[in-house]
């Protein structure tokens, strides 16, 4: 009788996805975690099958087998929470084909960068409501623009809706992974995201330790103050950038992801989410290089390790595991993922959460 990573294998194959041997090598068992089952986590939702940030992505992750959901978090400007990867959404929405939003364009200044469009804060929720959400990328994801203009934009609290029907029509956990984007923006905009982001978890009996919830930021000081001053008590995790550093902070990413920084962002945060050329950097050629140590320091300093973003088609892949000459077609998605797993990682983010599923368990089944 066939064992299960050979049972995966053969759906693998039969689903036409190559089988990762050559690129990762003989099948060997997946270096350390901190701890805990490795976690997928639905990108957006399930944004490489949908439109991102609208409820129809977030249920299809979870029905594609995904353990958390990503609503990212903006303000609107009667201060309701709603999930839109920026504030500008004239990439998301239909906005810029209304004619009574027209005058509504403008350009902003967001974290030191000018930025023209439409913004969720110029908007109530009433208003925001009759928008409809759009593809961002259609170039690449020409199938998901069949859904142009059928899913409105989701509040905070119909996500969070959306998550405990998902637990009970699937008989599992389902988790919610809230980012703040761009805090201090929406501070000085008197629209901070904390205060209501602390409340919404409260009133649904998730501000604890054990919740089904990691709330992320790219904004330490932002973490430190859910985490000192708003007593949140879900756990937190630091995203990180291979360039630059937190708005308005002096250290850099890099000087965040030393052995020393690892230790600091433990005293109030679980984990790091770094982007996944950190983990295992590309070469010149666009090939994948050797594994950082980041993975083995976060975890010496008693922290995960979740990256982001695992996309399946060619453009977002390594070099070596492309396939044709389509930019937009899919790649050998499993083995990047199943590669990036077996480097301890204690989950990740992706576009097609059934792809992270599957990469799971062809790298962490037992022989």
């Amino acid at each position: 009788m066939a064992d299960r990573r050979q049972v995966l294998r053969l759906g693998a194959i039969a689903a036409g996805a190559p089988v990762v041997l050559g690129a990762v090598g003989s099948p060997v068992e997946a270096a350390p975690r901190r701890g805990g089952r490795t976690l997928v986590i639905g990108h957006r939702g399930a944004s490489g099958y949908r439109p991102e940030h609208t409820l129809a992505s977030y249920e299809l992750a979870a029905r594609t087998g995904a353990d958390f959901i990503e609503p990212d978090l903006v303000a609107t400007k009667d201060h309701v929470l709603v999930a839109r990867h920026e504030p500008e959404i004239g990439g998301t929405t239909d906005v810029a084909s209304r004619p009574e939003f027209a005058s509504r364009r403008r350009t902003v200044v967001v974290d030191g960068v000018s930025v023209t469009g439409w913004f969720t804060h110029d908007f109530t929720l009433a208003e925001l409501k009759t928008l409809r959400a759009t593809e961002r990328i259609p170039e690449v994801r020409q199938h998901n623009t069949l859904y142009d203009g059928l899913f409105q934009v989701p509040t905070l609290s119909e996500v969070l809706e959306l998550r405990e029907r998902l637990c009970r029509d699937l008989g599992r956990e389902i988790g919610v992974y809230p980012e703040t984007k761009h805090p201090t923006y929406f501070r000085r905009l008197g629209l901070d995201l904390e205060t209501p982001l602390v409340a919404a978890l409260r009133r649904r009996g998730l501000n604890r330790r054990d919740a089904p919830v990691f709330v992320q930021s790219f904004e330490a000081t932002n973490l430190r103050s859910l985490h000192d001053d708003y007593r949140l008590r879900v756990p937190l995790v630091f995203l990180t950038s291979a360039t630059g550093g937190p708005f308005e902070d002096p250290l850099s990413y890099a000087e965040y992801l030393t052995p020393a920084g690892l230790r600091e962002l433990a005293r109030y945060t679980d984990g790091v989410g770094p982007e996944k050329g950190q983990v295992i950097p590309r070469e010149a050629d666009g090939t994948l290089g050797t594994p950082t140590r980041l993975v083995a320091d976060a975890h010496a300093a008693g922290l995960r390790v979740m990256p982001y973003t695992f996309r399946a088609e060619n453009q977002f892949l390594p070099a070596e595991l492309r396939t044709g000459t389509d930019p937009a077609a899919y790649g050998r998605a499993l083995d990047e993922q199943v590669i990036f797993l077996r480097t301890g990682i204690d989950g990740l983010f992706t576009d097609q959460p059934d792809i992270g599923v599957l990469a799971r368990d062809l790298a962490l089944a037992p022989a």
